[in-house]
This record gives C-alpha cells, sequence and structure tokens, in this order.
C-alpha cells in the first residue's frame, strides 16, 4: 500500500484501481468492474443502474439490501421491495416463487400497478448461516428472472466462500446474474473495498451514480493495492474458514448448545432449547469472555476469516467453554 503507484481515479484514473476492477471483472465472467468504499454502496448503485424510481425488486427475506442498508433501496435507488420466502432452501427463493410473481404481474396489469424490473439474490445469505446458492440453481433462478423480462444482482459480498464451498470458479458461482457484487473485506481481510461488475455500458452508467453519491475516490489505489493482495494471498486458502467453522460449530454442539453444521464460515448457535438463557445472554457473556460475536435473531453468530488461524480458533473454543458452562 505503501509503494503503490497512484493516480486521480476520477480525472484519468489510477492504475492499481483500474488493475483491481480489470482482473476481478475476469475472476467474475464480467466486462468491467467498479470500485466503492462498500458492499452496501456498490449494492445501492446496482440498484441505481437497474431501477427507475417506482419500479419493483424482488429479494428473499432478511437480504441485505431489505434489512442492513437503511433502505437506501427505496429511498434512494427509488424501488419497492417485494420479500420472497426462503423455499428452496435458507436465503433462496425457489424458481416457482419468481415465476408466481411474473405470473400475476403478466395477468392484464392495469397502467397504474406496480412493474418488476429486478431480482436481487443474495450469495452467501448472511442471516441464513451463510448458506450458498447452488451454482446449478443459480443460473435457474437467473433464467426464471429473465424469462420474466427482469434482470438480476446479485449481492455476492462473501460470493468467494460460497465458490469455495462448491469448488467451483467464482464466475460459475455468479449463476447468470447481470451484476454483481462483491467485498475484499470479508473473508479476504482487505481493510476496505468493494466491486461492482457487470457489462461495460451497465458500469459507465454506474459510475455516473457513484460520483452522485460522493464516491469520486482519487489516489485510491492505496485501497486497491491491499484488495490485490487479498486476492493474491487469501482468496486461494479461503476454504480454510469454512474448515475452521465446521470444527468450531462440533465443539459448541458438544457443550451442549445447537450449532448446526456451517455451509460456509458463519456458526449459528443458540441455547439449547430448555435453556432458560437467550441469544442475547450468550452473546454478553461470550463477549465479556473477550470472543468476538453478534446477536442475529435467536442465535449467536459467530465467523471464522483470515485473522483466524488453528491457534486462535483453539484459544476462541477454550474461552467460549468456560463462558457457556453457566448456560448448561
Amino acid at each position: 500500500m505503501a509503494s503503490v503507484r497512484v493516480g486521480d481515479d476520477v480525472i484519468d484514473r489510477d492504475p492499481a484501481v483500474q488493475e483491481l476492477e480489470s482482473r476481478t471483472a475476469n475472476l467474475l465472467g464480467q466486462e468491467a468492474g467498479l470500485f466503492m468504499p462498500s458492499g452496501s454502496m456498490s449494492n445501492l448503485v446496482a440498484l441505481m443502474t437497474h431501477l427507475r424510481p417506482g419500479d419493483r425488486f424482488l429479494a428473499p427475506r432478511h437480504a441485505h439490501v431489505l434489512s442492513h442498508e437503511l433502505g437506501t433501496a427505496g429511498w434512494i435507488a427509488g424501488g419497492i421491495p417485494l420479500e420472497l420466502p426462503w423455499s428452496h432452501a435458507p436465503g433462496v427463493p425457489s424458481v416457482a416463487d419468481i415465476a408466481a410473481v411474473a405470473a400475476e404481474e403478466a395477468d392484464q396489469p392495469a397502467y397504474y400497478d406496480l412493474v418488476t424490473r429486478l431480482v436481487c439474490l443474495e450469495n452467501t445469505h448472511n442471516h441464513a448461516g451463510g448458506y450458498f446458492i447452488d451454482w446449478r440453481l443459480a443460473h435457474e433462478l437467473s433464467d426464471a428472472a429473465h424469462q420474466a423480462g427482469w434482470a438480476v444482482h446479485l449481492d455476492g459480498a462473501r460470493l468467494w466462500h460460497a465458490a469455495a464451498a462448491q469448488s467451483i470458479d467464482p464466475a460459475q458461482a455468479v449463476g447468470g446474474a447481470d451484476s454483481v457484487s462483491v467485498c475484499f473485506s470479508k473473508g479476504l481481510g482487505a481493510p476496505v473495498g468493494s466491486l461492482l461488475c457487470a457489462s461495460r455500458g451497465f458500469i459507465d452508467r454506474a459510475r455516473r451514480w457513484r460520483k452522485a453519491l460522493g464516491g469520486g475516490l482519487r489516489q485510491s489505489g492505496v485501497l486497491a493495492a491491499a484488495a490485490l493482495v487479498a486476492l493474491d494471498e487469501e482468496l486461494p486458502r479461503i476454504d480454510w474458514d469454512r474448515r475452521r467453522a465446521s470444527l468450531l460449530a462440533k465443539a459448541l454442539r458438544e457443550m451442549g448448545l445447537r450449532a448446526p453444521e456451517p455451509a460456509t464460515n458463519i456458526v449459528l448457535a443458540s441455547p439449547g432449547p430448555d435453556s432458560r438463557w437467550s441469544a442475547s445472554d450468550l452473546t454478553q457473556a461470550w463477549q465479556d469472555a473477550g470472543v468476538g460475536c453478534l446477536t442475529m435473531g435467536t442465535a449467536v453468530r459467530l465467523v471464522t476469516h483470515r485473522d483466524i488461524d488453528d491457534r486462535a480458533l483453539a484459544q476462541a473454543i477454550g474461552l467460549l467453554a468456560q463462558a457457556t458452562e453457566r448456560f448448561s
């Protein structure tokens, strides 16, 4: 980061940013990319590019664009959300869900009815405990949306983990989406940064929206350099996160807690059904013991990542065990 050659990305582009955009777009099978400070901004810019004010978009229940981005999909992008159920798997709607909305909309719509333009998917789905969309289903969901005349945006903040869990290339995990956002600070460990990838024409339009939102990043090569290191050093070994998450979940079950086998690198743990303690109580006890975690609904969310090696995992499990004794 200290030695990277930088430019002005607003005026004549920054060479490191251009390298990151090109390289990531190639990894995802897309024509072009656009660097942004965060995944939330990438998603918002994508929606602003796909939608016109008053257009409807579909997204699975508890998707990040619905629950964790301050409602900007509505009050800035102007989109009207319709929540899809988790009919196929945790965090994953079914082809039938999309087809049902399409059939309803095609049934003699009036001029004043909502018009759907977009389906937003999330891979992996945070609230579903990092569950990923099977790459074959991802293509089927995209095909269903395209048959209805709708575009598809993929919130792929953790797409790297979805690809690793299926032993496929990231481009294959994109699954036919028209645009995709990925994060460099999720699992890969860069300090900041996200990228929106799509066709060249889409990215040209998206660049204007990024600027309108205040995202004119000038000597941003210092940030792009960290993301490039993340791609070089962390992406090849990212599947270790899932393996360590599996070991963590097993240890939690041995402590008497409910902790389903994680699909990727997110572990959701909760007290047993007869416990008088809540997930919030468990979160507080674990935080007091020195283990970072968050309450998510009725469960506690723990995430393995590049800073958690085998030694750190063993230390965390020991601290968790000591703090959990009071919940038995």
